[in-house]
């Protein structure tokens, strides 16, 4: 039976432990340095708090260190790989080659989706070399996901949901390039999201400016069966910059999709332990959400940018059906409430957000009356009422707790077994004396006692009670056995909650794909070039980032996503709209070409002059 990873991000420990109490498996957070989100690095302590948590419930904790990294910084990465592992990190997600070369731990090491993995060959060569679990790219259609999957070992980790990027990952320099700040060092400037204007070679403007980079986010929650079937083990949650309500609200939305899948499956089975209980309903369009697509899931698509904007749109609410005396009437079937986030994307293409003071029925009263005709479709994009809910205890994970009570000689003892432990013995040593009550109440009592559990990680899921006589018992006795009872399985627990650690074994020496790397090959320090070196590859230029030069006509930028076909103008289609080529993305302080592989169906971009 193949276990199903539900994967969480986390921004920081607290995110992390909520993410776990709303169904994750397994979790994923920065590491104090050399996280590609430099935003969300977190000391050692948080991370090995947040272990101790998870590991309660079996639950995984995986540690990102996946930017490419100087040779005067690998030193300090070889000591805080072994931080990390005595701290319980279960795994340590990495790009940079080097690392292989350092002293590990014996840690499994999960390739980042930074490494572009998107071949058969590249992903075997990484299970070769000692990757056990392999990010694909996000561009990837469930038949190359198929096609991959069958051809390895390795554990397969795919994203479901969350924000895009519109270039390849790793093999994003437009930030590098233009900003000096590196993608792959974890500071990307995200020009993606920025506006621009279309233009051909001749300066005329095709479009006017519009999120023409920006993608939706990717939502593949109705395709989770189909990738099961199709080898993937991990499904991954994008979000480590996401705040705590969003990864509660989406961690629970995809926990709920999966135990629908997984219960009474006799092929795949959970990977952690304990039941979840939710305290309120999840649904991803009420926390960030930029509208969604399934991108190349199945085939190409139109429609996979947000034009208005790259911000969060929401969920849809209703339409404006009168605008009077600084009011709005909205015909909706959604309940309204004081201080919600409303937005709309008017006749031009801006987007306009505004917030509302007062809701009167269908009656709104914003704080600063927008420019709004009536038929405008509202969307809300901060939801007043779900984020209080969420901002209170939204849910509970407990561990099934069956207990046998039962006499001895000289009192009582107690067997308890919690779910991923065995059983625990627990003696209560007494004199006995028979209660004037009836077994039944005796028994009640008995229950009653050792069921109270609110506070703790437990949730009794049976006792079976077995007495000679109806014994007297106080309640107050019961509740100190109860407490002890607790105590010891907590110490058991703890006992079984040491992970034991195992790098993926290297198989052989395999010849990496290519031959040559260029700068697409982020190589970065000497352990890496000796990586690749012994490994087949005779020639290897420098990352951008130390001292690798970036020629004019090499793409900053290469994307499946195509504006073409986006736009209609594909040749393959044989649309009749002429265009005078190349075309140029114009922003305020940004200019790029665009360049079409048809033969590949891929789209890139190399930094123009500005006229």
């Amino acid at each position: 039976m193949r276990e199903i990873e539900l994967l969480a991000p986390a921004k920081t420990a607290d995110i992390g432990i909520e993410a776990i109490n709303h169904g994750a498996d397994a979790v994923y957070i920065g590491a104090p340095q050399f996280s590609a989100r430099a935003a969300a690095g977190n000391a050692v302590d948080d991370i090995s708090r947040l272990a101790v948590y998870a590991h309660r419930f079996r639950a995984k904790v995986y540690v990102a260190m996946n930017t490419i990294l100087t040779d005067t910084e690998l030193p300090l990465a070889e000591r805080l790989a072994w931080q990390l592992y005595e701290a319980g990190a279960d795994a340590l997600i990495l790009q940079d080659m080097g690392i292989l070369e350092l002293s590990l731990p014996p840690i499994a090491l999960h390739a980042s989706t930074q490494m572009d993995n998107r071949t058969v060959e590249k992903v075997q060569f990484l299970e070769n070399v000692g990757f056990s679990q392999i990010v694909l790219a996000r561009e990837l259609s469930l038949e190359q996901i198929r096609t991959i999957a069958s051809q390895t070992s390795a554990k397969i980790e795919s994203f479901v949901h969350g924000a895009l990027c519109v270039s390849y990952s790793g093999q994003c320099y437009a930030s590098q390039a233009l900003r000096g700040r590196s993608a792959n060092r974890g500071e990307c400037a995200q020009l993606c999201r920025l506006p621009y204007r279309l233009e051909d070679t001749d300066g005329n403007m095709l479009r006017e400016e519009s999120h023409f980079l920006s993608l939706k986010d990717l939502d593949y929650s109705t395709h989770l069966a189909v990738l099961m079937e199709a080898g993937v083990s991990s499904f991954k949650i994008e979000g480590r910059l996401k705040e705590m309500s969003y990864v509660k609200n989406v961690t629970a939305y995809y926990r709920r999709r999966l135990d629908s899948l997984l219960e009474g499956s006799d092929r795949y089975s959970k990977s952690s332990l304990g039941k979840v209980r939710l305290f309120f309903e999840p649904d991803p369009q009420r926390t960030f959400h930029r509208g969604a697509t399934d991108y190349f899931f199945n085939q190409r698509n139109r429609g996979l940018v947000q034009l208005s904007t790259p911000k969060s749109i929401g969920q849809p609410v209703g339409q404006v059906e009168k605008v009077e005396h600084g009011t709005l009437t909205v015909k909706t079937t959604e309940e309204l409430h004081n201080g919600d986030g409303l937005c709309f994307v008017s006749t031009d293409g801006a987007f306009t957000g505004f917030r509302v003071n007062r809701v009167e029925g269908e009656r709104l009263f914003p704080f600063k009356t927008p420019a709004i005709k009536t038929g405008t479709q509202l969307y809300r994009n901060f939801d007043q009422s779900f984020e209080e809910v969420l901002a209170k205890k939204s849910a509970e994970r407990t561990l099934s707790l069956s207990l046998r009570f039962y006499e001895t000689t000289d009192g009582f003892a107690l067997d308890a077994v919690a779910e991923g432990i065995s059983s625990v013995t627990i003696l209560f040593p007494c004199e006995k004396e028979l209660s004037k009550s009836d077994f039944a109440t005796t028994e009640q009592n008995i229950t009653k006692q050792f069921g109270k559990l609110g506070d703790t990680s437990f949730s009794l899921s049976d006792i079976r009670i077995e007495l000679s006589s109806h014994w007297f018992i106080p309640s107050s006795r019961l509740s100190t056995w109860r407490r002890t009872m607790i105590e010891q399985v907590e110490k058991e627990l703890t006992l079984q909650q040491n992970q034991i650690h195992q790098q993926h074994p290297v198989k052989e020496t395999r010849l990496y794909p290519t031959k040559k790397l260029s700068y697409l090959g982020n190589v970065s320090n000497e352990k890496s070039r000796a990586f690749y070196e012994r490994h087949g590859v005779t020639s290897i230029d420098p990352a951008l980032e130390t001292g690798g030069q970036l020629m004019p006509e090499e793409p900053v930028m290469t994307t499946k996503y195509c504006l073409k076909f986006e736009l209609g103008w594909c040749p393959k289609q044989k649309s009749p709209t002429p265009l005078h080529e190349p075309l140029f993305l114009v922003g305020t302080h940004d200019r790029f070409q665009l360049h079409f592989d048809c033969a590949a169906c891929e789209m890139q971009l190399t930094v123009a002059k500005k006229e």
